[in-house]
Parts: C-alpha cells; sequence; structure tokens
C-alpha cells in the first residue's frame, strides 16, 4: 500500500510541478517585516489552475516579481544560490532535476519518468528543497527602547556625572541581506508562512537586540555629548536623530558587531523622553544662568543688574541718609544734627564667595578687553563650580 502511495504521489506532483509559478509577496504583511518567503499566485481573479504544486519546488521558468523596497534571497537545499536588490521579474533557472519541466524544453522522458522515478525513492516527495525569500532594504520602524531606572554616564560639558531615565524608538536597516540570514535568522522563520519581525514579541532574536541597545544606550549618550562636533550639549540629543542614532550605531558595533557579524544598522533615533535625576536638573539650571552672563545677551543682562542694583542702593543710602539726620527721631530737634558733619557709609564690599560678583566683574573685564575669553570660560567655570 505504501509503494502504491509513493507511486500515486510521485506522478502526481511531478505533473503538478510542470506548471511554471508566477512568485510574489504574500498579502497582509506587517510594515516591520524584515524577511519572508516568497509565495506562489496559484489564482487570480479565480483563474489559475496551477494549485497542487510542492512547496519546496520552484519549477524552471517560473517568474519571481521583486517589488520597490525589497531584496530577492534564492535557496537551494538550505544553501543560498544568489541575491537581487533591483527591482523587477526574475526567472527561476536551476540544474536540479526536480525543477525541469516539459514547458521549458525539459521533454517528457526528464521532465516526467526521471522526476516520478527520483521522487519515487523518498516517498513520492522530490528531494530537494528550493526556495525564495524576500528580505526588506528599507528602514524597519517602531523599534522600540526605554530603561527603567537612571542610566549614567560622564558629560563634557557639565564636567559631571549625568542621570537620566529615557525612552524613545529607532529604524533598523538591513544593510548585508546575506550576512543577516547566515548569522542571525534563526532556521524557525526560514520556512513557508514565516515572517521575522523585529517588533514580535515573542522573536527572541529580536529580544536579545533590544537588550543590547538598552545596554548601549549610556555609552552612547556619554559619545554624543562628549563629541564637540556635536556641540557638547545633551539638550540637544532629542533635535538631532541622526547624530544619536549614529553615536548610537557606532556603540552596539564597537560592543557588539551588529553590521560586520549581523549586517544591521540603527538608520534613526526619536528620543520621546529624557528625565533626568535631581542633581542633573540642577547642574542644567546653573549652566542656563552661566550661559545668560555670557555672549551679547550677557551684556543686557548685566546692564539690568547693574541699573536694578544702583537704583535698589540709592533707595538704601536715602533711607540712611535721613535716619542719620536725626529726622527719624521726631520733632524740629532732630535738625541740631545738621551742625555736626555726618562721614558717609563705606560701600560695603562683595562676598568674596559671591559667583555672581566675580562673573560681574569678570564680563567687564573680558569687555574692556583685559582678559581673554579662555580666562572669562576659566573663571566662569571655577565660580559655578564645574
Amino acid at each position: 500500500m505504501g509503494l502504491i502511495q509513493a507511486a500515486v504521489g510521485a506522478i502526481g506532483g511531478t505533473l503538478a510541478d510542470q506548471w511554471k509559478d508566477f512568485y510574489t509577496v504574500p498579502d497582509g504583511l506587517p510594515p516591520t517585516a524584515a524577511l519572508f518567503a516568497a509565495v506562489p499566485r496559484g489564482t487570480n481573479a479565480g483563474r489559475g489552475a496551477n494549485t497542487k504544486g510542492s512547496s519546496n519546488i520552484i519549477t524552471n521558468g517560473s517568474r519571481i516579481v521583486v517589488p520597490e523596497g525589497y531584496g530577492l534571497l534564492l535557496f537551494q537545499d538550505g544553501a543560498i544560490t544568489g541575491f537581487a536588490s533591483e527591482p523587477g521579474a526574475y526567472e527561476w533557472k536551476s540544474d536540479d532535476l526536480n525543477s525541469l519541466s516539459i514547458f521549458t524544453g525539459g521533454g517528457l522522458m526528464d521532465a516526467l519518468v526521471r522526476q516520478s522515478w527520483e521522487r519515487f525513492k523518498f516517498g513520492g516527495q522530490p528531494g530537494a528543497q528550493q526556495a525564495a525569500y524576500f528580505v526588506s532594504l528599507k528602514e524597519l520602524p517602531d523599534n522600540r527602547f526605554g530603561t527603567q531606572s537612571e542610566i549614567y554616564w560622564d558629560d563634557g560639558y557639565l564636567n559631571a556625572q549625568v542621570g537620566a531615565i529615557t525612552r524613545g524608538s529607532y529604524t533598523l536597516k538591513i544593510v548585508d541581506p546575506i550576512l543577516f540570514v547566515k548569522n542571525f535568522v534563526p532556521a524557525t522563520y526560514l520556512q513557508p508562512g514565516q515572517v521575522f519581525d523585529f517588533t514580535d514579541l515573542d522573536n527572541a532574536a529580536a529580544s536579545q537586540l533590544f537588550n543590547e541597545v538598552v545596554g548601549s544606550l549610556a555609552p552612547a549618550f556619554s559619545l554624543y555629548t562628549n563629541d564637540p562636533a556635536k556641540g557638547n550639549r545633551i539638550t540637544r540629543i532629542q533635535q538631532d536623530s541622526v547624530g544619536f542614532a549614529q553615536s548610537l550605531s557606532a556603540v552596539v558595533e564597537n560592543a557588539y558587531q551588529w553590521k560586520s557579524d549581523r549586517g544591521l544598522v540603527i538608520a534613526k533615533t526619536a528620543i520621546v523622553s529624557i528625565e533626568y535625576d535631581a542633581s542633573t536638573r540642577e547642574l542644567l539650571k546653573t549652566v542656563q544662568r552661566a550661559d545668560a552672563l555670557s555672549g551679547a545677551r550677557g551684556n543686557s543682562n548685566l546692564q539690568a543688574s547693574v541699573a536694578a542694583g544702583i537704583q535698589s542702593a540709592g533707595q538704601n543710602a536715602g533711607v540712611g541718609g535721613l535716619m542719620g539726620m536725626g529726622i527719624a527721631t521726631g520733632g524740629l530737634g532732630g535738625l541740631a544734627g545738621l551742625q555736626q558733619p555726618v562721614a558717609a557709609p563705606a560701600p560695603a564690599a562683595p562676598a568674596a564667595d559671591d559667583p555672581i560678583a566675580k562673573l560681574t566683574k569678570a564680563k567687564q573685564m573680558l569687555d574692556a578687553g583685559l582678559i581673554t575669553q579662555a580666562d572669562y570660560d576659566a573663571v566662569k567655570a571655577k565660580a559655578l563650580g564645574l
């Protein structure tokens, strides 16, 4: 009975596999799909008879259409035999016996008898495995990251350790599909009907990438904020999606070899939020006050501060002068105090450790050309404890 079933299956499968197939992308793919098998279109608008071909055999002459933004990987018995990155229609050609077809010049003897006998040896199944897979060459969105507690890094501009909780997302790009499939994609996804998706919570390989990104955030923040080309400003990260992505990609490449071993890079990032710890918030406030005393805006602020100080001093001096003349004691008897000379009160010396006084004096000396900008920056850093 088994031999009869094998013979019937071998002949029936051979006949079905003589038809040319038309392969394309499956329906209902999510936008985050990275790798999936090409599927034959057995019917179109209710027409078509090629519905019983083997799932692991591609007949010679079959056509595979590659859409924009995708690459085509060809497999023969588990090995990658070809790759096409340009969109368009491609024709399958193989020397494997199972791919021969009477419609492509295989002849009745080669295409039917030899294939049927070969498949009979394997219980009616074709003794080969051929497959075509599409791999996305686009930026794959919605890969999220986030930290449960503060991460810390050394910040060059603040000259201190900075801590923050951060959340955001990044886009991935497959830059070497062959490396990606050979070194990273589990064999589970190299089967018909399977879709490799980086955002799939059940995808253990994708979860590994998430953990590696979270572990790379602190050194990536440090690399970005200590790069003079990026202005050494922590507050610029949220507006520089490409710049921070380059820092993050460089860190994960250095630690985990994403590009060289897996064919992956981080293309762009979007930081949704950065929640600094209390110490960092105080440091940022101090830096903002220091920035207000520098440049053209600093001159305006300094002039306003001096004017307010003069007005306040004048008001205090007037009250003190009246009290010195004895008017506040009541009656005209206080006028006798006018006959005695009254010494003018000595101006109060600014406190030696007052940072505002130090910065104000240094700013005046800078504007007068007595010191350089570097000298002023040194005084500012010392006065603010940076």
